[in-house]
């Protein structure tokens, strides 16, 4: 047996269909694509397109989305505590440890879990029980001034 006495196993090859031929040849005219209609132009169907209205104006709309509030990223107290003692928390030290995606958004702190080492917060926001188990664990936290003055009105 050589190189061209192979042959595919009967039945497993077919020959390809060559449309547009000729009315003769049995796919010529329209080539196998009936008359007219999308779908018979070159270029087949339009991605997206579905006659009068788009997907996105036929779904469903629910609620009110407010682009202007600010989102903050969440930063648990209970993740705070395997940090080490005498920690200088910034957003930048919270981004390292991988408690954070981004350090240039916005971050707030909230009193989940207890803490007891000492750490101190370095302009970042944080609730009032967040503060309080903070500084009564040892640790001490400075605002920005946009937070202590909005704190002092209260």
């Amino acid at each position: 047996m050589r190189l061209h006495d192979l042959e595919p196993a009967p039945g497993s090859h077919r020959p390809r269909k060559r449309v547009g031929r000729g009315n003769a040849s049995g796919q010529g005219t329209t080539a196998g694509k009936g008359t007219k209609g999308e779908k018979a132009r070159s270029g087949g169907l339009k991605a997206g397109f579905r006659g009068m209205s788009s997907r996105n104006q036929r779904m469903a709309k629910r609620g009110f989305n407010n682009q202007f509030k600010t989102r903050y990223q969440i930063v648990k107290l209970e993740n705070l505590a395997r940090l080490e003692a005498g920690a200088t928390v910034t957003a930048q030290s919270l981004k390292d440890a991988g408690l954070v995606d981004s350090a240039t958004k916005p971050i707030k702190i909230l009193g989940n879990g207890t803490i007891a080492a000492a750490i101190n917060i370095v302009d970042i926001p944080l609730t009032r029980s967040a503060r309080e188990k903070i500084e009564a664990a040892g640790g001490s936290v400075t605002l920005p001034v946009a937070e202590t003055t909005s704190e002092t009105q209260e």
